[in-house]
């Protein structure tokens, strides 16, 4: 064998080894692409891997790539909308019990008007002198059962048939490991509401969903049917919406399962439309005679929702309470801003309509207390409250509580596709199709939501503490600066006016004694 041939022979040897090589790789990449989707497929603790084998894990790389790219090329951590990154991450973090903490320095720009700025004590509130969170009595002396707990945060009202089976599942386990109530949203009670065994507030919307009769009135029977269920604490009354003030629900007919429509009584794969308002409440007294009358039926608190647009019904309503009597007023209001959130809305009224909750809440709750009856009714602050700073605003304007929607959204794995009018939500959260949905594990999202609560409720003890009180609902305003349209901080108490004692803090017989 000459050269040439020993040559050609040593070159066609390194091919075969080379070809060898190659399909030996091809063998692992092959078995490393079964044995990933095979661990994706299975694994419970990201819908996204779940839904989407192999390619979602994608998502997982340009977000942490993103974390060191961000600043050069795409959006900053406070550009995003509705939620900017750095409100999401929290919120992430949180739900996920990791370490929340940051370094170098806030991204947050400290002279934005409307941002809050809390006031720290020279003398912080140390451990020893905390007391455990103060419990809130709904509807005490007025309603046959009232309603009892120490919970600052609780889920906001979210419809089976806007979110999934699996994700009301996760809601209801998550928030009875957490002591927080849940409530249902106007769509009705479902079996997953009941499911974790938490306290639930039944919404009754406009179109009476849950609570109707064929003619679509509200039904006395079926009130005492979920005033015997001993989770369903209290009833409200949802007037208007946040994201949709002046519009009812919208359920797109692709959401509108066999189940849903059952639970409902509505007509299956037709949308499902709320009217505007209560055919059977156009004014101030009907509205207080709805409520006394539902009150009166299922022996449990009862209240409204409302967005604050136009605020005359405001001293209306407050009048009409003491010409008829205590007995007549809402046991509780929820004030939704026009910063909240929806499954599906009109575009022109989630820009353009109503007040967002910075200005509204302390109107309701000045309305109230300039009328001696912030006492005998709590408010409920409601709408694009995530983060411990919004919590603790929110007390310090006056709310009893704080609900949220979104924020246990994010802590069940929505990634603000902004597909909620759809029934293509990746997450499994918003979707009724089940090969979506199977990805959300209601196992694993219940302790996100747990934690998200929990985390929640000691980071705004945080700031109570760091401002010097004992707990969150000692926060008033003199506590907080707000800055102002010259980029200024200025005292909340000076923007919104409190008097020197916050009858929050009287007994209920004593403030009520004002009255008389």
């Amino acid at each position: 064998m000459n050269t040439i041939d020993r040559i050609q022979d040593h070159a066609l040897q390194l091919l075969e080894i080379g070809a060898l090589f190659l399909v030996i790789l091809l063998g692992i990449g092959a078995l490393s692409l079964i044995y990933i989707y095979i661990a994706d497929v299975s694994q419970r603790a990201q819908t996204i891997r779940r839904n989407f084998p192999v390619i979602g894990r994608l998502r997982y790389v340009f977000e942490h790539l993103g974390e060191f790219f961000r600043q050069y090329f795409l959006t900053q951590d406070r550009e995003e909308m509705p939620f900017n990154r750095a409100q999401r991450s929290w919120v992430y973090r949180a739900a996920k019990n990791v370490d929340s903490t940051i370094a170098f320095g806030s991204t947050r720009p400290l002279n934005q008007p409307g941002d809050v700025i809390f006031l720290n004590c020279l003398f912080p509130t140390l451990s020893e002198d905390t007391s455990e969170p103060s419990s809130v009595t709904i509807g005490e002396g007025y309603a046959r059962q009232p309603y009892t707990t120490d919970s600052l945060f609780n889920v906001s009202g979210m419809s089976f048939g806007a979110i999934s089976a699996n994700a009301v599942r996760a809601l209801s386990n998550g928030a009875a490991k957490a002591g927080m109530w849940l409530n249902t949203g106007e769509g009705g009670l479902s079996p997953y509401h009941l499911e974790g065994g938490c306290d639930l507030v039944f919404q009754i919307g406009t179109a009476k969903y849950g609570v109707r009769t064929p003619e679509g009135g509200l039904s006395e029977a079926r009130l005492r049917e979920l005033a015997a269920i001993e989770q369903v604490r209290m009833f409200e009354i949802k007037m208007s919406q946040g994201a949709k003030p002046g519009k009812g629900g919208i359920l797109p007919r692709s959401k509108v399962t066999a189940e849903i429509a059952a639970i409902r009584n509505i007509p299956e794969s037709e949308d499902s439309i709320s009217p505007n308002g209560h055919p059977d409440i156009r004014n101030i007294e009907q509205l207080l005679d709805r409520i006394t009358y539902i009150r009166e039926v299922t022996g449990k608190p009862v209240g409204f929702k409302t967005v604050v647009g136009n605020t005359g019904w405001l001293t209306e309503l407050c009048e009409a309470i003491h010409r008829r009597g205590m007995q007549a007023a809402p046991d509780f209001i929820s004030i939704d801003g026009a910063d909240g959130g929806s499954g599906a809305a009109p575009q022109s009224l989630m820009d353009y309509m109503g007040q967002p909750l910075r200005s509204s809440l302390p109107l309701v709750v000045d309305a109230l207390t300039s009328h001696d009856l912030r006492a005998r009714i709590k408010i409920i602050a409601s709408g694009k409250l995530i983060n411990p700073s919004e919590v603790a605003w929110a007390l310090c304007m006056g709310a009893d509580f704080v609900v949220s929607a979104r924020a246990f959204m994010f802590a069940l794995g929505c990634i603000q596709a902004l597909q909620c009018n759809k029934n293509t939500c990746p997450t499994g959260v918003t979707t009724h199709d089940p090969d979506l949905q199977r990805g959300l594990d209601p196992e694993n999202k219940a302790v996100r939501v747990f934690n998200l609560a929990k985390n929640i409720t000691h980071e705004v003890g945080v700031l109570a503490h760091s401002c010097g009180v004992r707990h969150p609902r000692e926060l008033q305003r003199h506590h907080a600066l707000m800055i102002n349209e010259r980029g200024l901080p200025e005292p909340i108490g000076k923007i919104f006016p409190e008097k020197d004692v916050d009858i929050r803090f009287l007994p209920i017989e004593k403030a009520e004694g004002k009255v008389a």
